[in-house]
């Protein structure tokens, strides 16, 4: 009989519980045993929705980041915590945040903050991790409490637990060295340790162990495969049975390598993999158990049932209980369950599978391999009648919008005129001064922005109420950027609810959930629009904000706007046609937003791309086919203007350096990216590469409470200028600031302006 497991379950709550008890803990509103407790909960609630399943994950919850939960496993510590007061979990936030929690953290009234750790993308999802960090003295110490009270509690309720960790050379490669020493050099040291965990979770019990390798589905060198096989064969004497998980893509040159590893079973993504399924199972010897990845972890499309059973059930037939089925990967990429939502379109909803719907799925495939597809006739026939459903809408496919996609030429993705020339127009009609300042784009989303939405969405506020309410906030932001000085003006975004679902509710094609939240990072979650079917503008989208904003001051006043590729990263994008051509109708529609906002007198336009780099392959022999269409989906977006108008776009928690051709390729006039927390580490790329335009890398980490002195920013614009010329610099922070508070924004701010105030004398 085919076992059926689950990889991982959200942990934020279907109702974002984790994320109001963290932030509530962060504020010191509520005490650390509240928040404990509403983690139990959350793990109690979430094992028992799991009832039914062979195996249950265990050690999947955390209450900020994965990776950051297995550094403080194995006791992996940035140096600059080490001596702070507190107990573990004060630490552990320190490194995510840059301190714990208000009114409990005495470092800081001693000591003062401390700088958090680094955070990039998840392969390529919209999650970000906690980068761990390495030098050459880096030593690793187990505490294992924290899995190990996970699988007690687990064992108590009755769950028939598989506790997850990430391995050992994923873990190394994820991470930084901070010296440039070679970090495989620590994968004895690292293995000690791993070893010590295999045991203590033996020790109590446990009979799987899930350990998440993904770097075998990247692009590996010779000392990275031989790693591999050097880690396992280590760990090959545990006396627990380890399945090796893959998952984000193909095995491809790795597949003989994990075929061979000595574990007692290997998780294929058998979305990304369907291919390589007979492949992997040649090179299994016969003890070994294949767990296939059948429903899409990331995405929220029902599963074909009947196309997956046609090639599992021969599968079965061969394999007999050494087959498991599971989701791809973990469900952390998708919302925790469709029954809650009340409001979406009944025809989208039929077609969709939230993480609950999709181990519904996993059970009926589990069903029908055991007892025949006789016994799950009705829901067969369910699933089928959604697809042909689906298949057959006139909502999914618009025959004016694929028209104008056929006529795509080449020039509309061309300026008018070479950036050098462009920039001396620009210069004449903006006058700004040397290291001009501006934001990312939003301000603080206050209690009252986020009470007059609520109240209008509810029906008790109406639209003119509603856009008083908005105009009252971006008057606000316009007279505080003023106050500060700054040189280019943002108009907050007070109405805009996320920088992708604002655009996706204006747009034909998309439709939307209410309950529909997954893990950014911490506490941070978004609601991915649903992208179901071609893309058309029907109308102005932000115009008449901008103009708002733009009579309130003399000072240029910057349309936002988000970029055709992070719509398409940051939505649950439809699977029937290729993400390239949904991407080319975006960026189409959100041209003549570009325009628009020009004929209305706006001189300087933000598109931003903040997730251009995860939509990567993660093979670097794919990426030249995603870079072409990505980079021109942006030019077909940005390059209608005049050369007066200034295009800039902004990249945020990725690392740029070989990618850093193709942004030039985009030909902004100015690109912002995050810089703070790598000590501006990221813009190592321009030491080999002359990029041509002008950059404003990030001097305000606004992930973290703290809030920068000019010196430190001074500091991080001369280390900038030593690769970029002074003359085309910008200082600004890492990202938008809607997830502070007015009272760290404003002096941050005024930090940085006096800053710039410094370089500008010292020009």
């Amino acid at each position: 009989m085919s076992l059926v497991h689950n990889l991982g379950f959200p942990r934020i709550g279907a109702r974002r519980e984790l994320k109001f008890a963290l932030e509530s803990y962060w504020k010191g509103e509520s005490s650390r045993d509240a928040l404990t407790a509403q983690g139990l909960a959350l793990r109690t609630r979430h094992w028992a929705e799991q009832a039914g399943l062979d195996l249950v994950p265990v050690g999947d919850f955390s209450f900020y980041d994965q990776v950051l939960d297995m550094s403080f496993t194995l006791g992996n510590l940035p140096e600059r915590v080490q001596g702070f007061h507190g107990d573990a979990l004060d630490n552990y936030f320190r490194v995510a945040r840059g301190r714990s929690a208000a009114g409990a953290d005495d470092h800081v009234a001693c000591c003062g903050g401390v700088a958090a750790g680094e955070m990039t993308k998840w392969f390529d999802t919209n999650y970000h991790y906690i980068v761990p960090e390495f030098t050459a003295a880096t030593g690793f110490k187990l505490d294992a409490s924290r899995l190990l009270d996970q699988l007690a509690e687990a064992k108590a309720q009755g769950v028939n637990a598989k506790p997850v960790i990430i391995g050992p050379v994923t873990y190394l490669w994820l991470g930084k060295s901070k010296d440039g020493s070679d970090k495989l050099a620590l994968l004895p040291r690292l293995l000690a340790v791993y070893a010590e965990l295999l045991e203590a979770l033996a020790g109590q019990g446990g009979q799987w162990v899930q350990v998440d390798e993904p770097v075998l589905v990247t692009e590996l060198d010779d000392d990275w495969r031989h790693a591999l096989t050097h880690a396992y064969h280590e760990l090959k004497s545990s006396r627990v049975k380890i399945l090796l998980a893959t998952y984000f893509g193909t095995l491809g040159d790795n597949l003989y390598l994990a075929g061979k590893l000595p574990v007692a079973g290997i998780h294929l993504d058998a979305i990304n993999a369907r291919g390589e399924v007979d492949a992997l199972l040649g090179h299994l010897s016969s003890h070994k158990v294949l767990s296939l990845g059948v429903v899409n972890g990331r995405n929220i499309w029902k599963t074909d049932l009947e196309g997956a059973l046609e090639w599992l059930e021969p599968l079965h037939e061969r394999l007999g209980d050494r087959l498991w089925i599971a989701p791809s990967c973990s469900l952390l990429h998708v919302p925790v369950d469709l029954d809650g939502e009340q409001k979406l379109d009944a025809d989208v909803k039929s077609w969709l599978a939230f993480a609950l719907q999709k181990l519904d799925e996993l059970k009926v495939l589990g069903t029908a391999l055991h007892r025949g597809r006789d016994a799950v006739k009705a829901e067969l026939a369910a699933n089928r009648a959604a697809l042909a459903s689906r298949r057959g809408s006139p909502r999914v496919n618009n025959p004016a919008v694929k028209e104008a996609l056929g006529k795509l030429d080449a020039s509309l993705g061309r300026r008018r005129s070479a950036y050098a020339e462009r920039a001396a127009k620009q210069s004449a009609r903006l006058k700004l001064p040397a290291y001009p300042t501006t934001t990312i784009g939003s301000f603080p989303q206050t209690a009252e922005i986020r009470h007059a939405r609520s109240e209008f969405k509810a029906g008790r506020l109406d639209g003119a109420g509603y856009r008083d309410a908005m105009r009252t906030e971006i008057e606000r932001s316009v007279r505080e950027q003023e106050m500060l000085g700054l040189d280019v003006l943002v108009h907050g975004e007070a109405e805009r609810n996320d920088m992708v679902e604002y655009f996706g509710e204006q747009l034909e094609g998309y439709a939307f959930s209410q309950l529909g939240w997954v893990q950014s990072y911490g506490s941070r979650c978004v609601k991915p629009p649903i992208l179901f079917g071609d893309i058309r503008r029907p109308k102005a989208m932000t115009v008449e904000w901008i103009q708002y904003a733009q009579s309130l001051t003399q000072k240029p006043m910057k349309g936002m706007l988000t970029g055709p590729v992070t719509i398409l990263n940051w939505s649950f994008v439809r699977d029937d046609q290729p993400r390239s051509v949904s991407c080319r109708q975006l960026a189409l529609a959100m041209r003549e937003e570009v325009l628009d906002l020009e004929k209305a007198g706006v001189r300087v336009i933000q598109i931003d791309e903040a997730a251009l780099r995860e939509g990567l392959p993660l093979r670097k022999s794919q990426w030249k086919e995603y870079l072409g269409w990505a980079v021109e989906a942006f030019r077909i977006t940005a390059n209608g203007v005049e050369d007066e108008t200034q295009i800039h776009t902004h990249m945020c928690y990725s690392e740029f350096n070989d990618i850093i051709a193709s942004i030039a390729e985009m030909d902004a006039d100015v690109i912002t990216i995050e810089t703070s927390r790598s000590d501006m580490e990221l813009l190592d790329a321009f030491d080999s590469f002359k990029y041509p335009n002008e950059i404003g890398p990030g001097v305000y980490d606004i992930h973290s409470p703290n809030i920068p002195t000019p010196e430190h920013i001074v500091a991080l614009m001369r280390k900038a200028a030593e690769r970029i010329p002074a003359e085309r610099l910008w200082v600004n922070p890492d990202c938008g600031l809607k997830t502070r508070q007015w009272e760290e924004v404003i002096p941050a701010l005024a930090n940085m302006v006096a800053a710039a105030r410094t370089l500008r004398k010292a020009a």
